[in-house]
C-alpha cells in the first residue's frame, strides 16, 4: 500500500507564502520602474536579500516544477518557422561555445588557485558554468569546498540575470518598458492539450534522466504543437508573468539560503572569477558577431555563463530567439555534465592526492 505524501507543516507553508509575496513585490517594483527584465531580476534580488537578512526562504519542489513547466510552455509557444532560419550557424556557434566553456572553466580555475589559494578540484568545479546541481553533487563526492563553489556559482547567476538586460538596453540591442505583445492567447481547449502534452513529455524526459526535464519537456511539447500548427496562441499574460516572477523567486531563494558570513568570505573570489569568465566569453561573442549573421543579442544571452533556466527566462522576457538560446544552453549543460567529472579526475587528482 502506497503511503500518502506528507502535507507541508504550517511553518513550511508560511515560508512558501512569504517567499512568493516578496518575489511578487520585488518583481512588481522593478517592472513599475521599467527596468529591463525587471520581473525576473526584481523577484530574484528581493528574495535573495530577504533570505540573506535571516528570514527562511524557499519553494516546495512541486511548485518549482510547475513554474519551470510554465516557463517551458511559454518558451515553446514562441516557436515559429522564421526562428529556424539560422540553423546553419548552430554547429559553428555550438562548437565555439564548447571551446569558450573549456577556456572559461580553466581561466576561472586558474584565477581562484593563484589569487585565492583554492585547491585545484574546488577551483575547477567553481569555474564550470551552469549545471549547478551536478557540480554540487560532484563537489560533495570529491570533498571539495561546497560552500565556496555554491557562492561562486550562484553569484554568477545573480549578476548575469540582473546585468544582461541592463547591458542589452544600454547598448540599444533591446528596448525596455511594458512587456511586448506576444499574440493572441490560446483557447481553453488548446491550453488543456498543451498542459497535458507538457506534463507527459516532462515525465518521460525525467524518467530517462534528461537534464532540466521539467522545463525542457514542456518546451519541447509546446514547440512541437505550435510548430506543427496543432495548437495556436500563447499562454495567457498572467501565466507568462507568473513564469518570469517565479523563476526569479527560485533563483533568489537559492542564494538566500546561504549564510551572510559564507557569502562575505567568498565574495572576492566570486567577483574575480566572474570577471575572468565573462571576459573570456566576451571574446567569443565578439568573434561570432564579426563572422556570422546571428543577432548579437541572441549570442550574448546564449553565451552568458549562467544557469540555463535563468538565461532562457531572459530570452522569454527580452524577446530573444528561445530556440537559439535553448540549443546552446542545453549543449553547454550536457557538455559540462559529461566533461566536468573527467576534467576534475584528470586535473584535480594531483591536489586530491596531496590531501589524502
Amino acid at each position: 500500500m502506497q503511503m500518502p505524501l506528507p502535507l507541508p507543516s504550517r511553518s513550511q507553508a508560511f515560508t512558501t507564502i512569504e517567499t512568493l509575496v516578496i518575489g511578487v513585490l520585488g518583481g512588481g517594483l522593478f517592472y513599475w520602474a521599467e527596468l529591463p527584465g525587471g520581473l525576473i531580476s526584481g523577484a530574484m534580488i528581493a528574495v535573495a536579500t530577504f533570505g540573506v537578512s535571516g528570514r527562511p526562504v524557499g519553494l516546495p519542489q512541486p511548485l518549482a516544477h510547475v513554474i519551470l513547466m510554465t516557463l517551458g510552455m511559454s518558451l515553446g509557444s514562441m516557436v515559429s518557422p522564421t526562428m529556424v532560419k539560422n540553423l546553419s550557424a548552430y554547429p559553428v556557434t555550438i562548437t565555439l561555445l564548447a571551446v569558450a566553456t573549456f577556456c572559461s572553466t580553466f581561466g576561472s580555475s586558474l584565477y581562484l588557485q593563484r589569487f585565492h589559494g583554492w585547491d585545484r578540484t574546488s577551483a575547477l568545479l567553481a569555474g564550470s558554468p551552469g549545471a549547478l546541481s551536478q557540480i554540487i553533487m560532484l563537489a560533495t563526492e570529491r570533498n571539495a569546498d561546497v560552500a565556496g563553489i555554491a557562492v561562486v556559482q550562484i553569484f554568477r547567476v545573480i549578476i548575469l540575470t540582473a546585468a544582461v538586460p541592463l547591458l542589452l538596453a544600454a547598448t540599444g540591442l533591446m528596448g525596455h518598458g511594458p512587456l511586448p505583445s506576444r499574440g493572441l492567447p490560446a483557447t481553453p481547449l488548446a491550453l488543456a492539450e498543451l498542459a497535458a502534452a507538457a506534463v507527459a513529455v516532462s515525465l518521460l524526459m525525467r524518467w530517462i534522466k534528461f537534464p532540466a526535464s521539467w522545463m525542457f519537456g514542456a518546451m519541447l511539447a509546446s514547440s512541437v504543437l505550435h510548430g506543427a500548427g496543432w495548437v495556436e496562441g500563447t499562454l495567457p499574460q498572467w501565466a507568462y508573468i507568473t513564469a518570469l516572477v517565479g523563476i526569479g523567486t527560485l533563483i533568489g531563494s537559492r542564494f538566500g539560503k546561504i549564510k551572510p558570513r559564507t557569502i562575505l568570505s567568498h565574495l572576492a573570489a566570486a567577483l574575480g572569477s566572474f570577471a575572468v569568465a565573462i571576459t573570456i566569453s566576451a571574446v567569443f561573442v565578439a568573434a561570432i558577431a564579426l563572422t556570422t549573421h546571428v543577432k548579437l543579442s541572441d549570442v550574448v544571452v546564449a553565451f552568458a555563463p549562467g544557469a540555463m533556466d535563468a538565461m532562457l527566462a531572459l530570452a522569454l522576457t527580452l524577446h530573444i530567439d528561445p530556440v537559439f538560446v535553448g540549443a546552446h544552453h542545453l549543449s553547454r549543460f550536457i557538455f559540462v555534465s559529461i566533461a566536468t567529472p573527467g576534467i576534475v579526475h584528470l586535473f584535480g587528482k594531483a591536489q586530491d592526492d596531496l590531501d589524502d
